[in-house]
């Protein structure tokens, strides 16, 4: 029943995009619409996630959580978007809606946290979607604040509204 991480590999990577697309429709339904949801399908994901590994392989980091050899979620970390060199980015940690609640997140969290800590990083950032209140409520437990930053990104056809999260990474 314990939560384990490893390093992603190329074989995880097409399940890896079906749990993030079965994430995404968990997490987002309640605010954007089946259509919006519908694209990119799983294994669209998966290839997407073949093709950013293959480009940001090298600085960047993804772990994957498996609960009794099973897949549970994963993470993705690299250099914050702004080229700080001083901050990293949490690109994603995304669950298997049954691991919701369940510590899986926080595993990953805590986790990236300590990646970031190692590669030197004194501050770490992330994008939330505005009305993703259950995530942003886990964010908020595990130190993060927003920033007052926000920009808008596509899913699917709907405009999304995005806040900017941070934290010391020290703490």
């Amino acid at each position: 029943m314990t939560v384990t991480l490893r390093p992603a590999t190329t074989a995880d990577l097409m399940a890896i995009g079906a749990l993030h697309q079965r994430s995404r429709v968990t997490a987002y339904s309640s605010f954007l619409p089946a259509a919006a949801l519908a694209r990119p399908t799983p294994e669209e994901l998966g290839r997407y996630w073949v093709e950013r590994l293959t480009w940001e392989g090298a600085d960047h980091r993804m772990t994957v959580a498996e609960r009794d050899g099973r897949l549970a979620g994963f993470s993705y970390l690299g250099p914050d978007d702004a080229d700080d060199p001083e901050t990293g980015l949490l690109n994603a940690i995304h669950l298997e809606p049954t691991e919701r609640g369940r510590g899986s997140g926080r595993t990953l969290m805590v986790d990236a946290l300590a990646a970031m800590r190692a590669r030197g990083w004194s501050r770490a950032v992330l994008w939330v979607l505005e009305e993703n209140a259950s995530a942003r409520r886990f964010y908020e437990r595990g130190g993060w604040a927003p920033t007052g930053e926000r920009r808008d990104e596509h899913i699917g056809s709907a405009l999304v509204p995005q806040l900017r999260y941070a934290r010391p990474i020290g703490c």
